[in-house]
């Protein structure tokens, strides 16, 4: 008995040890002004900043977390740091090109990508980690994906390697999880599956099943693997087809309401918040554009006030292509690319009372399929660009399912934007990268 109590005072002693009380403030590198709102992380704890930028936190640890809407995220050691100092972050609005589950792997797409990013103002990358077909893109732990076959096909042999040279190319990385569409899972366990009326696992038009929303089983596997996406290095999360179908008569196992959609894709994305808070990663969810103008969910449980309230950036795509039955006052959208991210956001952030830095927009970088087929170059993504950011969205996404890219329409890289990327390299993985002067 002795010895059990003996070596449970050590334990507590050990805890107490890594345990701290942190103090400080928050500020813009930039202007030394506070941010406030700012979130910080220390093990499993997250406060937010005052108006003041002043923060305190309790937990344990050796890494403090830092990050702010608009900004870079920072991680910095706590050794040696003196208690109640400033701490700054750098402004950074990533302006991103997609990269497939191949295209990442095809050294020739992958390759055109990052002259692209030498040559223009694009700073960031969205990756698929779990791409359209539910495959993951890179070798992971995770006993599930290891069991259905996730990772079978792989195509990035060294996903911390791949990481580090693109931070230190100065390019934020961002992974993209698809989320309840996975043919992979819901063919190996197709208890799983969303089933038609007749008890068979429905596909969509591609012939792909998807995962009932509503089972939490599906939602840890997401998590698990955007959680293995952050301790590999990516500095956010984005979930993409985090909702259900678009259509009719299918069978879940609730009620196929509106309350319970929403409750579903809201708890999904509450829980997935709650576990990843640890890894101080942006999180961010991929949206139908139809979603902004919409009343309710949409029919798939994408209500954006709701949805808005729960991460930290929404990625409406805003592709002119996409909005098939027009928006008010323009039949054809592909004629008034610009109109349509100008409308779409402001539409966005009406309904939410939220900043336009919380907004990052998906942008047509593909030839339209709705309106007769023209082609969508270098005028018509420039238009959308230019939208985005006169309304002061965080930055901005272009999306090309071919993976093929070029400078046209683009804006140059300037002073400024190389500034801004070099510092924020590391993406928080140096703790040495950050605006000086505002240190005391």
């Amino acid at each position: 008995m002795r010895k059990t109590s003996a070596s449970f005072a050590a334990a507590l002693l050990l805890v107490c040890a890594d345990a701290h009380a942190v103090r400080g403030v928050v500020v813009d590198a930039a202007t030394c002004a506070p941010i406030a709102g700012a979130f910080v992380t220390l093990g499993g704890s997250v406060v937010r900043t005052a108006p003041t930028g002043n923060f305190r936190i309790d937990g344990p640890g050796t890494t403090l977390g830092i990050r702010a809407y608009g900004y870079e995220r920072r991680q910095i050691p706590l050794a040696g740091r003196k208690d109640g100092g400033t701490l700054d972050l750098v402004a950074f609005r990533p302006k991103a090109l997609y990269l497939s589950f191949y295209g990442i792997g095809n050294r020739h797409l992958r390759q055109a990508a990052l002259d692209v990013v030498r040559e223009t103002s694009v700073n960031a990358l969205v990756i698929d980690v779990k791409g359209d077909r539910g495959m993951i893109s890179y070798k992971t732990n995770i006993p599930l994906a290891i069991q259905i076959g996730a990772q079978r096909v792989t195509t990035i042999a060294n996903i911390r390697r791949l990481l580090s040279d693109l931070h230190k190319a100065g390019i934020y990385t961002i992974a993209r999880i698809v989320v309840f569409k996975d043919d992979i899972l819901a063919l190996a366990k197709p208890g799983l599956a969303i089933r038609n009326a007749n008890g068979t696992v429905w596909k969509d038009r591609e012939g792909l099943a998807w995962i009932d929303p509503f089972d939490t089983q599906a939602w840890d596997y997401d998590i698990d693997i955007a959680i293995d996406a952050a301790k590999e290095g990516f500095d956010e999360i984005q979930f993409d087809y985090v909702r259900f179908p678009d259509s009719k008569g299918l069978a879940f196992s609730q009620a196929n309401t509106r309350e319970n959609r929403v409750s579903a894709i809201m708890g999904f994305l509450a829980k997935a918040r709650k576990r990843l808070s640890p890894y101080n990663v942006f999180l961010a969810a991929d949206i139908f554009g139809y979603t902004i103008w919409n009343p309710g969910d949409t029919g798939i449980g994408q209500d954006l006030p709701v949805l808005a309230g729960v991460v930290d950036y929404v990625s409406p795509m805003l592709y002119p292509s996409g909005f098939q039955y027009g928006i008010p006052g323009y039949s054809n959208p592909v004629l008034h690319p610009d109109e349509i991210v100008a409308r779409s956001l402001r539409k966005a952030m009406a309904r939410t009372a939220l900043a336009p830095v919380r907004f990052r927009p998906w942008l047509q970088a593909f030839r339209d399929y709705a309106f007769g087929g023209r082609p969508f170059g270098g005028p018509e993504i420039s238009a959308q660009i230019d939208a985005a950011e006169a309304l002061g969205s965080d930055g901005w996404m272009l999306w090309n399912p071919k993976n093929v890219y070029s400078a046209a329409g683009l804006p140059p890289k300037s002073g400024a934007t190389v500034s801004s990327v070099s510092a924020s390299a590391p993406s928080g993985n140096d703790p040495t990268k950050a605006g000086l002067p505002c240190s005391p």
